[in-house]
């Protein structure tokens, strides 16, 4: 049973952990590299560093964000072992997210991977983590296409995650020092993400419609591209972009 300060806290543990139940912990998944159990892996480790990082700072002692290595002691584990550390990281994320929520205004910066993020980004991210890495669990059920389509999910992707999920993609692509390639993602009824690459760097925002849309799609297609994922239906997007420029946009859509 999960804590009601868990579940209010992150109300999308409890289809992800069904999710995870459901399956074998050596079963694949649409994570190509991962299995089960390595999606649990990295969750767990995801929930003891947003909490490691905004404890530290309620502390007053700021730390950094580590990389993905803190993953490790947690393969170490017997599956029964993960099970119980991770549910224990997210009870600890809960209530460092709560504490924080009462001590802090919402508008503070924290420093997360080198950049700055609210102090609601913590819970929040965790919440994104736990609906994507569900659909790499369970594709596109109704649960995990319900949960993509929260208009929060693409907020959250463009503006707090960013310019991070288009660095692999970008490193991808052969630019050169005057290349530069722009795609536009649109959703009808909602803002377009804007996407572009060149010798500079990349950026990612949300705008007004304008002009042919590079892919259009439902909302949560629109956010599995995002993150570097497919829907199993290809036709729940549409491009007229040509196939050069759609190949351009799709590696640089490119994920973590």
């Amino acid at each position: 049973m999960i804590p009601s300060q868990v579940d209010d806290t992150l109300p999308e543990l409890a289809p992800f952990l069904h999710a995870v139940r459901a399956r074998r912990p050596d079963a694949g998944t649409w994570c190509e590299a991962w299995t089960v159990r390595d999606v649990l892996v990295h969750q767990a480790g995801n929930a003891e560093e947003l909490a490691r990082v905004l404890e530290a700072f309620l502390a007053g002692s700021p730390v950094e964000t580590r990389g993905f290595d803190r993953e490790e002691p947690y393969r170490r584990l017997s599956d029964a072992e993960l099970w119980s550390a991770f549910m224990s990281r997210c009870q600890r994320l809960a209530e460092i997210a709560a504490a924080a929520a009462q001590d802090l205004s919402p508008d503070t910066e924290v420093t997360w991977t080198g950049r700055t993020v609210k102090v609601p980004f913590f819970a929040e991210h965790m919440r994104e983590e736990l609906i994507l890495h569900r659909w790499d669990l369970s594709g596109d059920d109704r649960t995990a296409v319900q949960a993509l389509t929260e208009p929060w999910m693409t907020e959250h992707s463009v503006v707090s995650v960013g310019r991070p999920l288009l660095v692999k993609g970008r490193a991808g692509l052969d630019l050169g020092p005057e290349g530069r390639i722009e795609g536009r993602l649109r959703t009808p009824g909602t803002d377009d993400v804007v996407v572009t690459a060149d010798a500079d760097g990349n950026s990612i925002r949300l705008a007004t419609p304008e002009g042919p849309a590079t892919i259009e799609s439902d909302a949560a297609t629109r956010v599995l591209l995002l993150w570097g994922r497919r829907p199993a239906d290809p036709s729940r997007w549409h491009s007229s972009a040509g196939p050069e420029t759609l190949r351009r946009v799709r590696t640089l859509l490119g994920g973590y």
